[in-house]
């Protein structure tokens, strides 16, 4: 699996509450969460986001709540993988339940800037920067995850494995 797109670029410290802040916690609907995804923080994003781009942050991306609205709004936006410093720990297993990409590497987020282009290779962890030709090496996702996130998150997974048997 692999993704290629334009960098939006956060700092430290992304909660879920600009991700998708709570007034549009009233639904669940992937199509309206999108529609608001970022807008407190980057109130453009919703208008210049297109399928495949990419999300990169500094430290502890999607802290606060623990919320499924956040990787949702998110993934119904387009973003194709988030890359960042660090994680909160439920925004990261909720990213991965919804089937949303997301990937650890502290050099990456150090070296790529807003508007750059990025290529990621999910199956062998290699990030590279398409702009500056720079790579980085994250972790790859195990096979197991790998499937789930290409079969669109946990539920689809379970299902397929139980249609299997």
């Amino acid at each position: 699996m692999q993704a290629q797109g334009t960098v939006f670029r956060y700092g430290d410290n992304v909660d879920t509450d600009v991700i998708i802040p709570a007034r549009y916690l009233n639904t669940s609907d992937p199509t309206e969460l999108a529609a608001h995804c970022m807008e407190d923080i980057d109130q453009e994003f919703v208008k210049r986001v297109k399928p495949g781009d990419i999300m990169v942050a500094d430290r502890n991306f999607g802290c606060g709540s623990s919320r499924e609205h956040a990787p949702i709004a998110i993934k119904a936006a387009g973003v194709a993988c988030v890359i960042a410093r660090s994680f909160a720990r439920i925004f990261y297993r909720n990213a991965i339940n919804i089937g949303l990409p997301i990937m650890e590497c502290p050099d990456a987020c150090a070296g790529i800037q807003a508007g750059q282009r990025v290529a990621v290779d999910f199956d062998t962890g290699v990030i590279v920067n398409v702009t500056t030709g720079q790579r980085y090496q994250a972790v790859p996702f195990p096979p197991f995850m790998r499937d789930l996130i290409a079969r669109g998150g946990l539920v689809n997974y379970v299902k397929a494995k139980l249609e299997a048997k």
